[in-house]
């Protein structure tokens, strides 16, 4: 058994901002400049947008506050009727459903299964009521999407990815975020780019990001600033409602310099999660669901479902993992948990029957894996977590 007197390795721990950042968030606070169309042309949000573009395969992209307000613009964007329903994978973060209740519109909660993908016999079921799909690639696990898109298809709904936890992650070789009409990214602390908050959104469509430049802030003429969208955006002046959900050149400061550190960040990271993987699958205790043959992940956490554990073991086990060092949370039964959706009671309709999301939640453990974190730290985590399931089982 380890001595778990040692120091934990610190499973919050954000990589250093690049140097490259340093230096351009000191020159633009040496200018003052930190609103994104002041200048002319080539504003550091400005060169984000055509550098994220570019790295993802894209035709455009829009730079804002959030993932959350991605999602929020892109929903507004694709000109859906108040009140339309949006089926939303019941395994999220809250922030998924409530950007579809901010666009005036109702969440369809699907059922997702234990290897935390949506339920493809429960996603058929809704779709005939649906009037779009919100894929929500929820801690970087993909659903079956060759599956979800011919569906979606089939019904002519348009698709909107959350890939907030899915940045660097393939299917069949293409970049998640580029498979639906529209993806969505964030830079909030915990993610592969750091930038505290922000977000941006990709599409191919110049209708979509001419009306969610728009909204996003560009008030006036301000949209001209976006090349990529040209005269797209005339038609909408002054005919669409301004949310000003702008992203300002700092954060883009932060951000740009990170994109040549996104491949390195992805290899590191699955590096990591294989390893801690592996230890704990092989434990006896734990069940890690492996990736969809199509799937190549970029993941900068693990997930594991507990095996044969009653609910006070559960806990029991999440109590003697933090004594350990490892901290770990078990989505259903962290109090107020937000991926719980039983808590997601802004909801109108109250609280869905999803029995099989239910049992999910209740054995589904989350334990962050910094893609920085060494051999050492990594093998600290796996033995502190199989320690205190051993604890707890005997």
């Amino acid at each position: 058994m380890r001595d778990f007197q040692s120091p934990a390795p610190d499973l919050h721990q954000a990589e250093p901002i690049p140097a490259a950042a340093r230096d351009a968030i000191e020159a633009l606070l040496r200018s003052g400049d930190l609103f994104r169309y002041t200048a002319p042309e080539n504003s550091p949000v400005a060169l984000l947008e055509r550098d994220f573009a570019a790295m993802m395969g894209a035709k455009f992209a829009l730079a804002v506050s959030s993932c959350s307000a991605a999602l929020f613009l892109s929903l507004k964007a694709l000109g859906l009727p108040k009140g339309a329903k949006v089926l939303v994978p019941a395994f999220t973060f809250a922030a998924v459903p409530s950007a579809v209740v901010h666009a005036e519109m109702q969440p369809v909660l699907v059922e997702v299964g234990p290897s935390y993908r949506i339920d493809l016999r429960d996603f058929e079921a809704k779709l005939a009521d649906a009037d779009a799909v919100l894929v929500s690639h929820m801690r970087g696990h993909t659903s079956d999407m060759d599956a979800i898109l011919a569906l979606a298809e089939a019904h002519n709904l348009p698709v909107i990815e959350d890939a907030a936890h899915s940045l660097g992650t393939l299917w069949r070789g293409r970049k998640i975020g580029t498979l639906g009409h529209v993806g969505c990214f964030s830079f909030q602390s915990y993610k592969m780019i750091n930038a505290g908050e922000g977000g941006i959104l990709i599409t191919d469509d110049p209708e979509l990001v001419a009306k969610a430049v728009i909204m996003s802030g560009a008030y006036e003429h301000n949209w001209k600033k976006h090349d990529i969208v040209g005269e797209t955006a005339a038609k909408w002046q002054n005919r669409l409602p301004l949310y000003n959900l702008r992203m300002q050149n700092l954060s883009a400061c932060v951000i740009r310099p990170q994109l040549a550190e996104l491949p390195r960040r992805v290899n590191d990271g699955l590096a990591n999660h294989d390893y801690v993987a592996a230890q704990l699958q092989e434990s006896g205790y734990f069940d890690v669901p492996a990736p969809l043959a199509q799937e190549t992940r970029a993941p900068d956490s693990i997930q594991f479902n507990l095996l044969d554990f009653t609910e006070a073991e559960a806990r029991a086990f999440v109590m003697f993992a933090k004594e350990n060092g490892a901290s770990a949370q078990i989505f259903g039964l962290s109090e107020d948990n937000a991926r719980a959706f039983w808590n997601w009671q802004f909801i109108e309709g109250g609280t869905p029957d999803l029995p099989k999301t239910r049992a999910m939640l209740a054995k589904a453990c989350d334990v962050r894996l910094p893609v920085s974190l060494t051999g050492a730290a990594l093998e600290y985590v796996s033995s502190a977590l199989i320690d205190a399931a051993r604890m707890v089982k005997g």
